[in-house]
């Protein structure tokens, strides 16, 4: 999802047009032959029935057997017309519950699901998404999935909380879980891959560890990280473990990283020393090295969190020099994060410069800082009467053109900058594009928008005419590639059920929900007519059989 620019976008377009607009290859003159005698075959049945029809209209005596209907049909009292018109609105009623349930759990028709998937092909339809293995059809599709998988893949949150001294303090406050089991789920994988190797059977209390990040109950984790330390009481993963989760204040969580630090830093100088003897000691000082960075995050955190923002700066500036490769932690976001709470637009300038790159992969924290600084320098004099007259000026389109990035990465983010949206607890891991990642930004920079005058405002006069620039967002972007379609499925997953998850774009109700909506309604009409009026009712009943019959004469 990296930003490609105009001319990138462009030259995609222009190289692969299939891939990018949807279109089908080119097909074969036997191919066009068989689609268009099979689109034909439904008409020639139609055309060859009504024929048939005309032809024995004499033999099967049409005329005499729709007068009798007619008979038929003025006799039935205005009761019979009630309950006919009650039982179709009723069912109809049913229907349309149904269609709206099934809508809103898998986000389809399921009467148009079942006319393009069951009954198309009974009427000759062609199905487009079969081709044969190896066509470019084929290999097209194989690209797209692979790269909607890497569009829903869910990253490490850099600003998550703090289990116990965050997040168990909101469920002690609301009675409400503010993480989801599949949310806590990625987390003990993320614990496992940084702070185990295949060498923890060399220490008993990495043995431990190891199975304590796989527990699922809280307790029994802290109790197996005592149980390390009992062991070993140089232990750095167990003191990370109870700074985590045991650890109700963000003053004790710091003070059981700093002794995680210290035991961290003597067996990371210890594995240093020892990494070329063998493959294993070279994955354990991996295992080692993570454990160090982890713990000087999170000390960083501790340290923002608690006012001293220049030794939080500090700590993830020396980070960020001491071990670059590590740029995969998005270290860089929590560095801007405390930039701007030091009002430091100068650095956050300097660090966008370096990593705001078309190579980079993009994030709300990157795109949304970036039309914040070009904001900074208009908001306060800009007002939408004084634009409308004269026009914008040079900085102020810049600025525009910023907030209209920012929103075609991230839609769902302005609606929580402009409290138009209530604010949940972030989760641990966020998906980009997503309503998860929205959260997560404006949870940690919504006061950054709020000290800027008139950033706001300039937010709120501008951001929605991004999406005139990009009708089809699922289909083809402006800036970006187009909006992944599986964000909602994941976000719901991420974010905990209490929350209403975000959606873009608005999904419209189908034809059939519409259609079904309006039948239904229109019987109800007709049934509260006939019991009101059943006299006028009988007369334009009988008016509509009278011109029924008179068209089939005339056939």
């Amino acid at each position: 999802m990296a930003d490609r620019g105009c001319l990138a976008e462009a030259e995609a377009a222009g190289e692969s047009p299939a891939l990018v607009l949807g279109v089908n290859p080119i097909l074969g003159w036997r191919e066009r032959l068989r689609a268009g005698l099979a689109g034909t075959g439904a008409s020639l049945w139609f055309v060859a029935g009504l024929g048939l029809l005309y032809a024995l209209r004499i033999p099967l005596r049409l005329c005499e057997n729709l007068a009798a209907v007619t008979v038929f049909l003025s006799s039935l009292t205005p009761k019979f017309y009630v309950a006919l018109t009650g039982t179709s609105s009723l069912i109809s009623g049913l229907i349309f519950i149904f269609e709206w349930w099934y809508f809103h759990k898998h986000g389809t028709s399921f009467i148009e699901q079942v006319s393009v998937s069951h009954l198309r092909p009974l009427m000759g339809g062609t199905e487009h998404s079969i081709s044969e293995p190896g066509s470019p059809s084929r290999n097209r599709e194989s690209e797209t999935s692979r790269q909607n998988l890497s569009e829903c893949k869910v990253w490490r949150n850099p600003l998550n909380l703090f289990r116990g001294a965050e997040y168990r303090r909101y469920t002690w406050v609301t009675g409400k879980e503010p993480l989801t089991y599949y949310d806590m789920n990625l987390s003990a994988q993320d614990h496992q891959t940084f702070f185990t190797c295949d060498t923890d059977f060399l220490r008993p209390s990495d043995t431990v560890m190891q199975k304590a990040w796989r527990e699922r109950n809280p307790p029994a984790r802290i109790k197996a990280a005592y149980q390390a330390l009992e062991l070993n009481n140089d232990c750095a993963t167990a003191y990370v473990l109870l700074a985590e989760e045991e650890a109700t204040t963000i003053v004790d969580a710091e003070r059981l990283f700093k002794q995680a630090l210290k035991a961290g830093e003597t067996i990371y100088r210890r594995s240093q020393q020892c990494q070329h003897q063998s493959p294993q000691h070279e994955a354990q000082l991996r295992r080692d090295t993570n454990v160090l960075v982890y713990i000087k995050r999170r000390l960083a955190m501790c340290a923002r969190k608690l006012g001293r923002i220049r030794e939080a700066v500090k700590i993830m500036r020396d980070l960020m020099k001491e071990f670059p490769p590590l740029t995969m932690l998005n270290i860089h976001e929590n560095l801007l994060e405390s930039l701007l709470e030091l009002q430091a637009y100068a650095d956050v300038q300097a660090v966008l410069a370096k990593y705001d790159d078309i190579s980079l992969l993009k994030s709300a924290a990157i795109c949304y800082t970036a039309a914040l600084l070009k904001t900074r320098t208009v908001s306060d004099k800009f007002s939408p009467e004084t634009a409308s007259k004269r026009g914008l000026s040079t900085a102020e389109i810049n600025a525009v053109e910023a907030i209209h990035r920012a929103v075609e990465f991230n839609p769902h983010v302005p609606k929580y900058l402009l409290e138009m949206k209530s604010l949940i607890l972030p989760p641990e891991h966020i998906l980009k594009r997503g309503d998860s990642e929205a959260i997560a930004y404006a949870f940690s920079h919504l006061q950054h928008w709020k000290r800027i005058e008139g950033a706001l405002n300039l937010l709120q006069c501008t951001w929605e005419g991004t999406f005139r620039m990009i009708p089809y967002p699922l289909e083809k972007g402006h800036l970006f590639h187009p909006y992944p379609s599986c964000t909602e499925t994941a976000d719901r997953e991420l974010l905990p059920p209490f929350h209403h998850v975000s959606v873009y774009p608005k999904r419209e109700l189908p034809l059939f929900i519409h259609f079904t909506a309006g039948f239904c309604s229109s019987t109800a009409m007709i049934a509260i007519l006939t019991h009101q009026f059943p006299e006028i009712m009988g007369i334009f009943v009988k008016a509509v059989s009278m011109i029924s019959r008179t068209c089939v004469d005339y056939l």
